[in-house]
């Protein structure tokens, strides 16, 4: 039973319930742009108020794929907000960050470790090397 405890208490386990909440409202708030705000803007240009009618029926079947045009528009919006929201400056951050730390470590010529460019002798292999200058 502690296994368990353990499990549900790391950060991992809990980050991720967050996650799915915040997801979760974040969908809701998501519906409501598509179908309050940008479907009645479709319908001033397209003349069709909402896809959700369109359909085929076959038989005594109704295919509704105006809800799959719906549910597609939904998603398009959902995955465009958070590539440009959160994906897109995330990953400009990460690279920025990462050439700073690249930038102030290079390759000791010897045994090829990791030191920093101002040092004259590399802490590994005791070697001299010739400074880089920041």
């Amino acid at each position: 039973m502690n296994g368990f405890r353990r499990f549900l208490t790391q950060g991992n386990v809990i980050d991720l319930a967050v996650a799915v909440v915040v997801g979760a409202a974040f969908n809701a708030i998501v519906q409501s742009f598509v179908a309050d705000l940008l479907t009645p803007l479709i319908s001033a240009f397209g003349g069709l108020p909402d896809f959700s009618s369109l359909k085929v029926t076959i038989g005594q079947s109704n295919f509704m794929y105006g809800n799959f045009i719906n549910a597609v528009v939904s998603f398009l919006i959902v995955a465009a907000v958070l590539y440009f929201l959160v994906v897109k400056p995330y990953t400009h951050f990460k690279d920025r960050t990462a050439a700073k730390i690249e930038a102030t470590t290079r390759d000791c010529p010897e045994c090829l470790s990791e030191i920093p460019k101002a040092a004259s002798r590399c802490a590994f292999c005791s070697e001299e090397v010739t400074p880089v200058g920041l």
